[in-house]
C-alpha cells in the first residue's frame, strides 16, 4: 500500500562542497518524533560525492537515502541548480499520495506531518506553511531574513500566489499532471506557474511550521554562499536571453541591496514580530544582500562560474 505522505529531504547545505551532516540528522530526528504521524515514508536526496551517508543509513534504517551520481549541474560548476535535480529525483522515487519537500536544515514542529495531511482535504494542488528562524544569533537571523522572511508567521491562511519549496506538500496527482515541468529538474517557480495555468490552487497555512536551523554559520562562508546563489539565480533567469536583456538586468543590480532591505523591513513591520532581531541583524543582512546582488550582477554579465571556481 502507498504511504499517506512521502517526505523528501534534500541536502542543500552543500553549496560550498561540504554539507554539515548535523542538519539532516536534526531534521530526521524531528520527523521520527512527530505526534500522531500519518503513514509516512522519508527519502533523503543528496549529491553522491558527499561522504558519510552510509553511517546515516545505519542510524536511520527506515529512511531511504538516494545519493545521486553524475548530476548535470554539478558538472557545470558551483551553484544551487543541482538541488532542483535532487528534488526531481526524490519526486520520481516517492510513493505517497502526498509528496512533501523539506531541506536538510529544516526542523519540522512536532505536528508538522499530521497538519500537512489534515490540510490536504480540499482540492488544493499544494499546501505550504510558515518558516521560522530556529537559532537566535545575528548571523542566523540575517540568513533567515534573506531566505525566508516572507514566510515568517503570521502567514495568511488561504489561497496563495507563492509557497516555499522548503516547506510544501503536493498532491501526487497534481504533480503527475505537470510531470514534464519537473521531470529533469524541479523549480518551484516553473512548477507553481504550471499549476496555476491549469487552474490549480496553492494554499498557505500558518499551522504548518518548520524552523530554519543553520548550524556552524560563519560570515565568510555565508557571504560566499550568497554570492554563488545570486549568480546562479541570475544565470538561470537570463539563460538564452540576448545581450540587451542581460545588460538591462545587470544595470539595476547596484540598487538591489536597498530595494531588498526595504522589502524586508516592510515585511517585519507588517508582521509585527522579530523587529528587534531584524535591527540587530541589519548590518549582516546588508552585507549578505550586497553579496547576493554582486552575484546577480556577475550572473547576468558572465553566467555561472566555471567548474574550477567562482
Amino acid at each position: 500500500m502507498r504511504p499517506a505522505i512521502s517526505v523528501i529531504v534534500t541536502i542543500v547545505s552543500d553549496t560550498l562542497g561540504l554539507a554539515d551532516r548535523r542538519h539532516v540528522e536534526t531534521c530526521l530526528e524531528a520527523l521520527q518524533r512527530q505526534i500522531d504521524p500519518p503513514d509516512m515514508e522519508i527519502l533523503v536526496t543528496c549529491d553522491g560525492r558527499l561522504p558519510g551517508f552510509e553511517e546515516l543509513q545505519q542510524r536511520f534504517p527506515r529512511v531511504r537515502f538516494i545519493c545521486a551520481e553524475n548530476l548535470r549541474n554539478i558538472r557545470n560548476g558551483p551553484g544551487r541548480e543541482h538541488h532542483d535535480e535532487l528534488r526531481s529525483v526524490g519526486i520520481r522515487e516517492a510513493r505517497g499520495d502526498l509528496v512533501a519537500l523539506l531541506e536538510d536544515h529544516d526542523y519540522p514542529n512536532p505536528r508538522w506531518a499530521a497538519q500537512m495531511v489534515s490540510q490536504h482535504v480540499g482540492a488544493e494542488a499544494a499546501v505550504g506553511g510558515a518558516i521560522e528562524n530556529g537559532i537566535d544569533s545575528p548571523l542566523n537571523w540575517a540568513v533567515y531574513f534573506c531566505d525566508f522572511g516572507r514566510y515568517q508567521n503570521p502567514v495568511p491562511r488561504g489561497p496563495a500566489a507563492f509557497v516555499s519549496d522548503a516547506n510544501v506538500c503536493y498532491k501526487r496527482s497534481a504533480l503527475h499532471r505537470i510531470a514534464d515541468v519537473w521531470a529533469d529538474s524541479y523549480n518551484e517557480i516553473r512548477v507553481h506557474a504550471a499549476l496555476a495555468e491549469r487552474g490549480e490552487t496553492l494554499w498557505l497555512s500558518p499551522d504548518i511550521i518548520v524552523y530554519q536551523h543553520r548550524l556552524n554559520l560563519h560570515l565568510g562562508t555565508a557571504l560566499h554562499e550568497r554570492y554563488i546563489w545570486g549568480r546562479s539565480y541570475a544565470a538561470v533567469r537570463v539563460a538564452g536571453a540576448g545581450l540587451g536583456r542581460r545588460l538591462g538586468f545587470a544595470a539595476v543590480c547596484p540598487l538591489l541591496p536597498v530595494v531588498l532591505i526595504l522589502r524586508l523591513f516592510r515585511n517585519v513591520l507588517y508582521k509585527r514580530r522579530n523587529r528587534a532581531a531584524f535591527l540587530r541583524a541589519l548590518p549582516l543582512t546588508t552585507l549578505l544582500l550586497i553579496a547576493w546582488s554582486y552575484g546577480e550582477l556577475m550572473g547576468y554579465a558572465a553566467g555561472r562560474p566555471a567548474a574550477s571556481g567562482c
